[in-house]
């Protein structure tokens, strides 16, 4: 009985941590992403996570992106934006201090990785 106990609660702080790690992805994030002409763009991502829910923007030097149909589970999460009206999937991992990112743009694999931006108090 104590065993089933025992595991139960190690469940349920795992699940716990899970959720208050994941929390930690809202926020204001920097990177860019080099494209397949050579030339890097950089961007801002602006995660808001809600549950299971991510929402937000992706910032360009062109324009700023909505972020839609975002799942967050676990340390992964999934989201889309439209560029050019056509939607461009997204898949993430959150590390702590950083976040890789893959998009897919029309087939071209877009590849990423973010680091926090520092608020200034």
């Amino acid at each position: 009985m104590k065993r089933r106990i025992t595991t139960a609660l190690l469940v349920l702080c795992t699940v716990f941590a899970c959720f208050a790690a994941i929390a930690e992805l809202s926020g204001k994030w920097k990177g860019s992403v080099k494209m397949g002409d050579g030339n890097t763009i950089p961007l801002t991502y602006v995660f808001k996570v809600d549950g299971e829910k991510l929402t937000g923007s992706v910032i360009t030097p062109q324009e700023e992106l909505e972020i839609y149909d975002g799942k967050v589970k676990g340390a992964d999460f999934t989201f889309k934006v439209d560029v050019n009206g056509s939607p461009v999937p997204s898949v993430g991992k959150f590390y702590g201090d950083s976040v890789t990112m893959v998009a897919d743009l029309a087939g071209q694999r877009l590849k990423s990785t973010l680091k926090r931006v520092e608020e200034k108090k």
